[in-house]
């Protein structure tokens, strides 16, 4: 994905490949398995399913997470030039938040575990993402931005803030929660509707990154379970607004399935992988308050389709690793 966004040099004074050319959008890795770990751990309580396969993925998205961010804190040291241009660039600014927003889940993952670690990762977590939103809305507002650097890549530093109350809350940070979810929320929907405008009336997204298109599932997803844990778990007219959009846009983007089934694989792939696990644990906790045949369907669907495709991924991107293809 890195390379498809942005092909440019990159000042290096190390001679590593691995270092230099290691996309911040690797990030995403962590995204994808912590989510799935929490939509199998909302599994277990809801349906019974092992608890294990949680714990599983839930651990080698704290590993993977602290793979890259060794590699990548090398890169800041060795390639600092490399690095900055990519957090000037208006496309590959917005992937930065990937890191604060593991953060975030790797925080949630760890909470019925280790309190104190979860509110050290929480912390950190919500900082960089305040620091990092901070900045890179500013730089929308002051900078000249073209319609085709438009992208839904642009949720990204929106969604973390979305996400924060969800272990805020449990961590007693219910004020804090709450500000980082209506900062998150206001920006959405203005947010919604440029990319969509940017979608039906410009060109189509390029090819190397239209799995971007399931990013558009992912704000009212993770809104839904974050306004869980700021009203008290009641369904009321914002929560069924957030859950059922989520399942909405899911359903527009299984109707155009086919646009997804020609791409070629690439490191932009991963982008399929939080949003699809983030709308799982969404309709599980949807099937938890509202019992039924029809929520249970959703449900177990949403998990399968994440658990599905986070494996294909990753599979797909441990063989172009093994072939030094990923990047």
């Amino acid at each position: 994905m890195a390379q498809s966004l942005a092909e440019r040099p990159e000042p290096c004074w190390i001679r590593s490949r691995w270092i230099a050319q290691l996309p911040v959008p690797l990030f995403a890795v962590t995204m994808g398995h912590a989510g799935l770990g929490l939509a199998w751990r909302s599994a277990h309580a809801t349906f019974g399913v092992p608890l294990a396969v949680a714990q599983a993925l839930m651990a080698f998205a704290a590993g993977a997470f602290a793979l890259v961010a060794l590699v990548y804190a090398l890169k800041v040291v060795a390639c600092p030039g490399g690095v900055a241009a990519d957090f000037r660039h208006p496309v590959m600014m917005n992937f930065f938040p990937a890191i604060s927003i593991g953060l975030l889940l790797l925080a949630v993952g760890a909470l019925p575990h280790d309190r104190q670690l979860a509110e050290e990762l929480w912390i950190a977590g919500a900082l960089l993402h305040l620091a990092l939103a901070v900045t890179i809305i500013g730089r929308w507002i002051r900078r000249n931005t073209e319609i085709q650097h438009v992208s839904p890549a642009w949720f990204i530093p929106v969604v973390g803030n979305i996400v924060v109350p969800i272990a805020g809350v449990p961590l007693g940070y219910e004020t804090v929660s709450w500000f980082f979810f209506s900062v998150g929320l206001t920006f959405w929907v203005p947010l919604f509707t440029i990319v969509l405008y940017r979608l039906i009336f410009h060109d189509p997204l390029p090819p190397q990154i239209a799995p971007l298109l399931f990013i558009l599932i992912a704000p009212p997803a993770a809104g839904f379970l974050a306004y869980m844990q700021l009203n008290g778990g009641t369904l009321d007219v914002l929560a069924y607004l957030l859950a059922a959009s989520a399942l909405f846009i899911a359903l527009v983007l299984a109707g155009i399935a086919g646009l997804f089934l020609r791409l070629p694989f690439a490191l932009s792939w991963w982008a399929f992988t939080f949003p699809a696990a983030a709308l799982s644990c969404a309709m599980t906790e949807v099937h938890a308050l509202l019992p039924g045949p029809a929520t249970q369907a959703v449900a177990l669907a949403a998990l399968v389709f994440a658990t599905a495709i986070i494996a294909l991924v990753t599979v797909r991107t441990l063989a172009a690793l093994v072939t030094g293809q990923l990047f």
